[in-house]
């Protein structure tokens, strides 16, 4: 038995359930900017007047408004939306004491994620002591900085000391994460285990194996929420804390220790309704299972190996129901369901503090969403329709609702018991404001990734001793979302694989047209095609041996892969006409292009900026439909505008009539989506030139343009690329009989992965 949740002493490397190399894990930290954050200015920095407004001598009046009022600092600096996550690195994940400096890529994931979950901004702090004094002091003199503090991987028991000093000490909210994180989500789970299993907290028998922080954590807080205290066995290493045991002890486990003649783990089991682990692999064994009460709940919790696989539990008590920290395994315990939105509503009440009434209430949000119908978009992602049952009780971690419920359960929380400084009048907008905080692409992504490794996808890809597009082929595979279909030359594609850090390079399924089994059946479906186009069969033979999307297409064709992805070596116009002479169009429908610009809060699609040079109104009228069903699956309701130099006829103009007559075909079909034009771009996006016509259908900015001609939207997409700065995907090729895609030349591996991630899920249609 084991205090923690993970072995000392295991390397990340041998315990990763996710496959990757040193090398990769590495590039992936160092590519692009070194590092997993930034901090950019929320203020224009343009002008002379900007600068003079944004430092000497404009911010000397926000300066004394704060000086004499301290709560402005909410309103003139970015406190109220900013956390610090603090660590000293004695307890990093599962691999110990590594120090302060190695802590800080866990630290800077962690910022990460408070920002893409809940929209929180986040600072790491790394500090270099091991002296809990030392600690609370440096913790505590940065109150005026932040709007919360979140501790993250400090050991037991110096961790209870330090939270609780600061919680005295701080008016801000602090939460060691590792305790408190794995406790709500847990307390959430077992709320639901208990309903499915018809027993109440206050009943049941509880056996708690690890006596670290998070597990002393879980213990108080179902103790919390009713669960009594003589109920309650918890075992260290060195067997079951009893009153009245000598070593091992300290005023925390003290606090736990009950009268009973158990001393092992499996003597507390006996008879026991749940078993709560967070210790280490292999604790809880088979035999041990068998002796607990029927229906068993257990939440075997260490990383990255349970105390028990759900499989070998199940196989002594098909009745268990069974959680763990594991995405592999139904009713994940994961911290991300919790601690971004818990935060998000402890911040947004300008709480003082985060307090149990709190944490209960985000437990009991977390499990009442568990039993509500979950969205089609997250059972898309996760291959099958979630239902709320046994192997069901704790949500999805991508759950768009999330935010809004367990953000708004916290706020109230805060509010009841008095630590809420600036109270929400109406929860009906504030839910709204939350749900408007976030970009829907950013998730519903992040749940196509999962849908594509619920369902997984071979993918050709067709540049394969290109480095960046094999780095991107090795992150499709390591990440489980298929098996990609390697088209090269055999040895140097090998070689390559070796030298990114592949293991076996023998393993992987690489094609080779100089001695592919496919080419005879490839020249005679080609010559077939193009014997009446002008190409002799030797003409063909060679285009299949030579050029690498002729043969890559065919290999699609023929069902050796279910979607492609190339370009990365060629101008996008070569690379199509390439895949032209083999795929055609999907039957009645337009290939082109759409560019996805993403910003913070919205997403903008723009359309055709690949393809058609000149579309006529049929023609647009179609992109117009096609790039607003994209929208759709991307989870925005699409407003669509046809963009002109001109808006509504003015200034008049002779390159009009198209786009006119776009609109009308969409009036007699009436499409079910907004859509307006000829307008400017100011006149689709800037509200306040939009209310100079009151006339216009769009109820709100456009986020889908459909651009007049390829020459206007090739140029915008790849100027505003280059200069506004916004993540960019695409292009997206549409309208094709096979998924095939074609990467800029100037991609990095993530944009090759997420283009064949969308490939393989069909998003492009």
């Amino acid at each position: 038995m084991s205090e923690e949740a993970t072995p000392k002493e295991a390397s990340p490397k041998e315990e990763s359930r996710v496959s990757f190399t040193e090398r990769e894990a590495l590039f992936y930290h160092k590519t692009i900017r070194p590092g997993k954050i930034e901090i950019i200015a929320s203020k224009p920095m343009a002008t002379q007047r900007d600068l003079s407004l944004a430092y000497s001598p404009g911010v000397a009046v926000p300066v004394q408004a704060i000086a004499d009022n301290p709560a402005d600092a909410y309103e003139y600096t970015a406190k109220g939306n900013l956390v610090a996550v603090i660590s000293n690195g004695t307890a990093i994940l599962g691999m110990g004491n590594l120090g302060a400096l190695a802590s800080k890529p866990v630290m800077e994931g962690k910022a990460v994620l408070f920002k893409r979950f809940a929209d929180v901004d986040s600072i790491d702090i790394e500090l270099a002591s091991e002296d809990p004094d030392a600690i609370i002091e440096a913790v505590a003199m940065m109150e005026p900085s932040f709007g919360g503090i979140n501790l993250e991987d400090i050991k037991a028991p110096e961790c209870f000391v330090i939270e609780q000093a600061l919680r005295d000490r701080m008016k801000i909210p602090v939460m060691h994460d590792d305790q408190h994180g794995t406790a709500i989500i847990a307390a959430a789970g077992l709320v639901n285990a208990c309903f499915l299993t018809g027993r109440e907290f206050k009943d049941v028998k509880v056996v708690v194996n690890g006596a670290g922080a998070s597990a002393l954590a879980c213990t108080a807080l179902i103790k919390s929420m009713g669960v009594r205290h003589e109920n309650v066995t918890v075992c260290d290493r060195s067997g079951v804390i009893y009153r009245g045991r000598e070593g091992g002890m300290d005023q925390w486990k003290s606090a736990h220790a009950i009268d009973t003649a158990a001393r092992d783990l499996e003597e507390a089991l006996v008879g026991a309704d749940i078993f709560l682990g967070l210790s280490a692999a292999g604790a809880l064994k088979p035999e041990y299972v068998a002796k607990m009460a029927p229906q068993p709940i257990i939440f075997a919790m260490a990383n990255p190996d349970p105390e028990i696989r759900p499989e070998e539990a199940k196989a002594v008590r098909p009745d268990a129901i069974i959680a763990t920290g594991r995405s592999d395994y139904p009713n994940q315990v994961n911290n991300v369901l919790g601690f971004p939105f818990i935060f998000r509503g402890a911040l947004d009440v300008r709480a003082t503090a985060i307090n149990e009434e709190m944490k209960i209430a985000a437990a009991k949000a977390i499990a009442e969403l568990a039993r509500e119908q979950v969205p089609d978009e997250v059972a898309a992602a996760y291959g099958k329709n979630h239902q709320f049952g046994p192997e069901y009780i704790i949500p999805a971690p991508f759950d768009p609702r999330l935010m809004e419920v367990v953000s708004s359960a916290v706020a109230k929380a805060a509010m009841d018991t008095g630590v809420a400084q600036k109270p929400i009048e109406d929860f009906d907008a504030y839910r709204t404001s939350l749900k408007a905080r976030l970009n829907p692409t950013t998730s519903v992504l992040t749940q196509v990734y999962e849908q594509v490794k619920a369902n997984p996808k071979r993918v050709i890809f067709a540049e394969a001793e290109d480095e960046i597009v094999l780095r991107a082929a090795i992150q499709y595979r390591d990440f489980g979302y298929g098996e990609p279909v390697l088209v090269g030359r055999t040895e140097q594609v090998k070689a390559k694989l070796a030298e990114l850090g592949v293991e076996d390079p023998n393993a992987w399924h690489i094609e080779n047209s100089a001695v592919s089994e496919h080419v005879p059946a490839m020249v005679e479906l080609l010559y077939d095609k193009l014997q009446r186009r002008g190409f002799l069969e030797r003409d063909v033979r060679r285009m299949v041996n030579q050029d690498r999307n002729v043969f890559a297409s065919l290999l699609l064709k023929l069902g050796v892969g279910d979607a492609m992805v190339t370009g990365k070596t060629r101008t996008f116009a070569q690379t199509i006409r390439e895949v032209r002479q083999v795929l055609e169009p999907q039957e009645g429908r337009l290939p082109f292009g759409i560019h996805l610009m993403i910003g913070k809060n919205y997403t903008v699609f723009l359309a055709d900026t690949t393809v058609n040079e000149r579309p006529n109104a049929a023609e647009l009228a179609v992109i117009a439909k096609e790039t607003a069903a994209v929208a759709r699956r991307l989870g925005h309701e699409p407003r669509v505008a046809f963009l002109s130099y001109s808006t509504f006829g003015n200034p008049p103009g002779r390159y009009l009539e198209n786009i006119r007559d776009a609109v009308a075909l969409l009036d007699a079909e009436n499409p079910g989506f907004e859509y307006e034009g000829e307008v400017a771009p100011d006149a689709a996006l800037n509200p306040t030139v939009m209310k100079n016509y009151p006339f216009s259908r769009l109820t709100a900015p456009a986020n889908v343009l459909v651009m007049p001609g390829l020459q206007s939207a090739n140029i915008s997409a790849k100027l505003l690329r280059e200069l506004a700065g916004n993540a960019t995907i695409g292009p997206m090729l549409i309208g094709m009989e096979k998924p095939v895609q074609v990467i800029p030349m100037t991609a990095i591996a993530p944009d090759v992965l997420t283009l064949a991630v969308l490939a393989a899920a069909g998003v492009a249609g």
